[in-house]
């Protein structure tokens, strides 16, 4: 067997890189090779469309193992084994523990507690965790900044007390005033006092995690995936760097610092973007010179992206959190938390929850994601990218130190200034459909209605509103991708009349199928209903139809070539009984335009400003 595979591969003469881009030039009959098939990411970088065993001959990625410096390929040596997380808003102890108790039988193995300041004492805390073995299961605790210490020292007090060996306890609790800086506007630079003594405060917790950077605020708030990483690097840093120089040894912080990484939906790249972490990070902190090379493994925690939730056919939400859970999973990250589907509308109830656990409970127990470690190893396309990542966000860490430091950026407001103009850039590219969110900017459900819903508001961890916040230092715009889209279909739904829309089809029978589709797909993303149709003999027996159904808007639908018969005959037919739209740009434009066709729409419209300016004359 073993000869006839070799006989069977020397049969295959090899195929030499420069011959592969010779025949794809020839397929591209003349047309610009880096145009056509280069992508030039986000982030800045380039993706060719093939890599080849050559390109990882310069790569130091590959050579790294599973559990060891620099981590690249993971923390862990035997398996792939992550925790499923939900998180919990403690508000009552006796309600939030019976949920706590019921979730664990139900593949949780790690909790999260949101805690009020108000509510904390022993008396909370033990009736919060009554019956929750704390030596089997991690757990994890926020609360407001400035009653962290107190928290730590009622968790230290409450574990023993019962009785546990505090060494085999795993946890966090959430102490990140940089992270509060930028989400709520406070002034937390005199954080360092605190800090160590939380740090203090959680000694007799060796596997306890105090210090948080959760870089999931610049994800939810639409950075992109070398700004999160840059900035988080730069954040974790600032940490380490002020506590050693208050006196801490850096092997004790290291132990300490934990990262919470949001998840995009672009799938390689999030893979990528794991592994270059890890790798970055135990470099960072090697510079240290800590007393073991344990001290330079990243905690991550990651959990699936806010900023692409819709709601508006809300079950796609699912498609987008399953695939960004398969990122972090075959990443190799410690944790993981699923957005529950209609997080962006409501608080989640049950079942929603119940589907997000089983999200990950799916890729454990049936696609075994958990059994191999660093399954991307090797890969040529996403080894050249968690290079490319690497040395994007390096480059970004490295501007940052040398300006002043992560603290000093973000009281200068230069992180949330940065990543605010990736957020607006993104809207935009949503509003123009460079960037797709199904059912949303893109194959809309045509008949579907908000029946009631509204996009959830924020509120501060105290349980104050947004307004009772000082911000004398700038917040991130948290704006979801779809938010803007949203508004202009809840204005359609709720101005008490909806408009149709009315497909005049006619000519050429491809043509104007295609130009129905897009039509029809481009007006309901503002909620118009829409009547499609098989098409008319002429534009006269169109424009009746269209009359008889009482249509808003009358959209021809035809090639090119047609509109320059069919065009002016219809728009006069309608006679300004309804909005006249042209579905295409054709060459005729400017002539049509003279002729007093105003609305035409294709592929190069600003789709979002277009159904703006719609909703402004159809809804008065």
């Amino acid at each position: 067997m073993a000869n006839s595979k070799e006989k069977l591969f020397a049969d295959f003469a090899p195929v030499s890189t420069q011959e592969w881009l010779d025949k794809i030039n020839v397929d591209l009959k003349g047309a610009d090779f880096e145009k056509k098939l280069v992508w030039k990411t986000n982030e800045g970088f380039k993706v060719k469309p093939f890599y080849r065993k050559e390109d990882l001959e310069n790569l130091k990625t590959t050579e790294a193992l599973p559990g060891e410096f620099p981590y690249l390929r993971g923390t862990k040596k035997s398996d792939n084994t992550w925790l499923v997380r939900q998180d919990i808003k403690a508000d009552c102890p006796k309600e939030a523990n019976a949920k706590a108790l019921d979730i664990l039988n139900k593949g949780v193995d790690s909790l999260g507690f949101s805690l009020r300041k108000k509510d904390l004492s022993a008396e909370f805390i033990a009736t919060l965790l009554d019956g929750i073995c704390a030596d089997c299961i991690e757990l994890n605790f926020s609360t407001c900044q400035g009653a962290t210490v107190m928290l730590a020292n009622l968790l230290v007090d409450y574990f023993t007390q019962k009785g546990y060996d505090l060494a085999t306890l795993r946890g966090s609790i959430n102490y990140d005033p940089m992270g509060k800086m930028m989400t709520r506007g406070k002034d937390l630079t005199n954080y360092v006092a605190t800090a160590k003594e939380l740090v203090e405060a959680v000694k007799p917790l060796p596997r306890y995690r105090c210090i948080a950077v959760n870089a999931i605020e610049l994800n939810n708030a639409g950075s992109y995936i070398s700004q999160e990483l840059g900035y988080a690097l730069a954040w974790g840093n600032e940490y380490l760097n002020a506590l050693v120089e208050a006196g801490l040894d850096a092997t004790e912080v290291a132990k300490r610092i934990k990262f919470n990484f949001g998840i995009s939906s672009n799938y390689f790249l999030e893979i990528a973007k794991f592994r270059a972490a890890r790798m970055l990070w135990a470099n960072i902190v090697k510079q240290y010179e800590p007393t073991c090379d344990c001290a330079c493994k990243m905690k991550a925690h990651a959990e699936t992206s806010t900023f692409n939730l819709t709601l508006f056919d809300a079950h796609v939400n699912l498609l987008r959190t399953q695939t960004e859970t398969m990122s972090a999973a075959l990443a190799g990250v410690d944790s993981i938390t699923v957005s529950p589907f209609d997080k962006a509308y409501q608080v989640a109830d049950d079942f929603s929850e119940r589907i997000a656990r089983n999200q990950q409970l799916l890729l454990k127990e049936e696609c075994h994601f958990d059994k191999v470690v660093d399954p991307a190893a090797g890969s040529y396309y996403i080894e050249n990218l968690t290079a490319s990542i690497a040395q994007q966000a390096w480059a970004l860490f490295l501007n940052v130190e040398e300006e002043g430091g992560m603290m000093s950026a973000i009281k200068a407001g230069k992180v949330q200034e940065a990543v605010n103009a990736s957020n607006k850039a993104r809207h935009e590219a949503v509003s123009k459909r460079r960037e797709i969110l199904l059912g949303t900017n893109q194959y809309p459900n045509f008949t579907e209605l908000s029946e009631g819903k509204a996009p959830m508001t924020c509120t501060c961890c105290c349980g104050g509103g947004e307004h009772e916040c000082e911000k004398p230092i700038a917040t991130l715009d948290t704006a979801r991708a779809a938010s803007e889209f949203e508004a202009l279909r809840l204005e359609t739904e709720n101005s008490g009349r909806r408009p149709k829309a009315f497909m005049l089809t006619i000519g050429n029978l491809a043509m104007r199928q295609a130009r129905a589709q897009f039509s029809c797909n481009f007006l309901a993303c503002a909620g118009y209903e829409v009547i499609d149709n098989l098409g008319f003999p002429t534009v006269e027996e169109g424009v009746e139809a269209a009359m008889k159904a009482g249509a808003d808007i009358v959209v021809l639908c035809s090639s090119d070539d047609e509109y320059a018969e069919y065009a002016i005959p219809a728009y006069q037919a309608v006679n300004g009984r309804a909005m006249f739209i042209v579905a295409g740009a054709p060459a005729c434009m400017d002539d049509l335009k003279a002729a007093g066709i105003e609305n035409f729409i294709h592929v190069r419209c600003n789709v979002l400003e277009t159904l703006k300016e719609y909703n402004a004359k159809l809804l008065k």
